[in-house]
């Protein structure tokens, strides 16, 4: 391991700078390796602050708009702290015609939140989707990895209090 002065982030522990230092030593002689690096260090870090993609671009030796401009690309990645849990909300024709707008609404309501935006407590990061494949069970909402069918805005704030 390197002993690279790491920025102080509150987001980031030792560990979890350990952990980046390594992904950045196994990759760094690797041509096209900022997508893989960005990755992992979004999976351990949780998002990319932009002192993380400083510290990523120091460490592959890349300019830092390089690194910045592959980050703010990809959809894939997040500048901003998601929220432990990722609340997907179909937006498709099907669960639009039966009342999703409403289950949307009602979370919004709730949690003070909108399309993209995560809570204060990073407990829910809320996204719209056009589809998610499941147009038979519409409404539809997926938390994290779990897939919820027949959604109705009177409910679903009871499906939501399950996640902590």
């Amino acid at each position: 391991m390197v002993d690279w002065n790491h920025p102080q982030h509150p987001d980031i522990n030792d560990e979890m700078w350990s952990a980046i230092d390594g992904v950045i030593l196994s990759n760094r002689d690797q041509d096209g390796a900022v997508i893989t690096v960005l990755r992992e260090c979004q999976d351990i870090a949780g998002y990319l602050p932009v002192d993380l993609i400083d510290y990523i671009s120091d460490g592959l030796n890349l300019s830092r708009s390089e690194v910045f401009g592959v980050a703010s690309f990809y959809s894939l990645f997040s500048l901003a702290p998601k929220g432990r849990h990722l609340i997907k909300v179909c937006m498709g024709t099907a669960c639009y015609v039966k009342g999703i707008k409403e289950v949307m609404h009602r979370i919004g309501t709730e949690y003070k939140l909108t399309e993209g935006q995560t809570t204060d407590d990073r407990r829910f990061s809320l996204e719209a989707v056009r589809c998610l494949g499941a147009c038979g069970l519409a409404p539809v909402l997926v938390v994290d990895e779990d897939t919820y069918g027949n959604v109705k805005a009177d409910v679903v704030l009871e499906t939501l209090q399950r996640y902590q």
